[in-house]
């Protein structure tokens, strides 16, 4: 599907994350609530005679189909049925947005109408689709700080900042929260608090789609892409899967196309696009185990600690690869280092009277078998380091679980992310030991 980002959501609790097609589900078209949105789904246009919602012990709840699928449209939601921020203004926050200055964002305005729409329960008329929604998320925002503490760099820096983030949005949004006071028949400080707001910021994170609106005065200036839609948000992301989706402006309907096949009875999948398990986690809240998008992230402060102190180039070095920008995106993969990560060591290798030929080194020229040899050997270093820091990171999340009981639910998370990290730094360690030997 080639998901951009905040298309997605989660809404399980996920012990294992893999998508498995060989397993079935449990039906749950039965169950009044399921009932409910799909007569709530036929009031606005959308009838499906292939898909129905299921229970999943690989991946949770999710939609299974009831015919073997080719390549075909497997799912179209009519422009009734989607909620967006054209949705917001035609309800009764309409007048008070338009009014407000600074404008509020698109964000804040679907923000807003979920806390509002979920606040006013069977009155509101999403209320079908508002009831399947989940209570919490585990995303970093919702994320105790013990759990935050243990993720892996980079996501663990990208983790503060996206809660912090939410915050700082929150906080802004406040004084737009007390103009709605005619509106309810409670202090709106108890309707909008920071817990409902959390709750709306990460189901527009994990569960919309891309749909790109056109530019409104009474917002500001941010990216009005978002779009709520019921019943297709079930589909879970496989990383193996292709499909295409998009809104068609001829049919009016938000149209998802399978390109891969499903055999009858099994869960049907969509694509986020192509994230690791650290993007996964962030905006989505989950992993896919043996990930082919996983990597291992070497941090710059990582990097530098094997630098020679007595190099005195490695000033010189470092500026170029500053100034390269090469010193971002530095990784061990399923296959070993990756090519930037070598090429960046090899620079880094380079000794004195080879240094004017650093320039040879970012092209991809080999320099010399002793500078290939060194740059292996401290990739190996690098690699072993984190395979250290790893396993410990492994041994705290251990403690923690029995220690934090209320947290277990998390840490498996982190636990499950850390694993993942393992597995990769042990095949390029492998790797790593063949590529020493070739080139002996």
């Amino acid at each position: 599907m080639n998901m951009k980002k905040r298309r997605g959501r989660t809404s399980r609790k996920r012990r294992n994350h893999s998508r498995c097609f060989s397993q079935c589900g449990v039906n749950l078209s039965h169950k009044c609530e399921y009932i409910r949105l799909k007569k709530w789904l036929k009031e606005r246009g959308y009838e499906d005679s292939i898909l129905r919602p299921a229970q999943f012990s690989e991946t949770g709840r999710g939609l299974m189909t009831t015919k073997a699928l080719q390549v075909q449209l497997i799912i179209a939601l009519p422009e009734k049925c989607l909620l967006t921020t054209d949705t917001v203004l035609n309800s009764y926050l309409g007048e008070y947005i338009i009014k407000w200055r600074p404008p509020v964002s698109p964000l804040t305005a679907l923000c807003t109408y979920l806390i509002a729409e979920k606040w006013f329960h069977k009155k509101s008329l999403w209320h079908p689709y508002l009831d399947l929604l989940p209570e919490t998320y585990t995303c970093p925002v919702y994320l105790q700080q013990e759990a935050v503490n243990l993720l892996p760099e980079p996501l663990r820096r990208k983790a503060h900042e996206q809660r912090s983030l939410v915050q700082e949005l929150y906080n802004s949004s406040k004084s737009f929260f007390f103009s709605l006071q005619p509106l309810f028949p409670e202090d709106v400080e108890s309707i909008f608090n920071y817990s409902a707001f959390q709750w709306a910021w990460c189901t527009i994170n994990t569960r919309t789609v891309y749909m790109k609106h056109s530019q409104k005065e009474c917002f500001s200036r941010e990216p009005d892409n978002y779009a709520l839609a019921p019943y297709l948000d079930l589909l879970n992301h496989s990383p193996s899967v292709q499909v295409k989706a998009a809104f068609n402006e001829k049919t009016r309907c938000y149209e998802i196309k399978t390109l891969s096949r499903c055999a009858k009875y099994k869960e049907v999948f969509i694509n986020y696009g192509p994230h690791d398990d650290q993007c996964l986690l962030l905006e989505y809240g989950f992993i896919a185990t043996s990930n082919p998008h996983n990597s291992v992230h070497v941090g710059t402060d990582t990097l530098l600690k094997y630098i020679i102190p007595e190099d005195k180039q490695r000033h010189r070095k470092v500026s170029i690869l500053q100034e390269h920008r090469l010193l971002n995106n530095l990784t061990f993969g399923w296959d070993g280092p990756s090519w930037r990560l070598l090429t960046v060591l090899k620079l880094l290798c380079l000794e004195a009277h080879q240094f004017t030929s650093w320039k040879k080194v970012l092209l991809g020229d080999t320099i010399s078998e002793r500078n290939e040899k060194k740059s292996l050997d401290l990739a190996t270093k690098i690699c072993t380091s984190l395979t250290e820091e790893t396993r410990q990171a492994l041994q705290k999340v251990s403690l923690l679980k029995r220690d934090y009981v209320h947290l277990v639910n998390q840490l498996t998370l982190v636990e499950a992310l850390h694993m993942e990290d393992l597995k990769i730094l042990l095949l390029s360690a492998e790797n790593l030991r063949h590529l020493c030997c070739t080139t002996i």
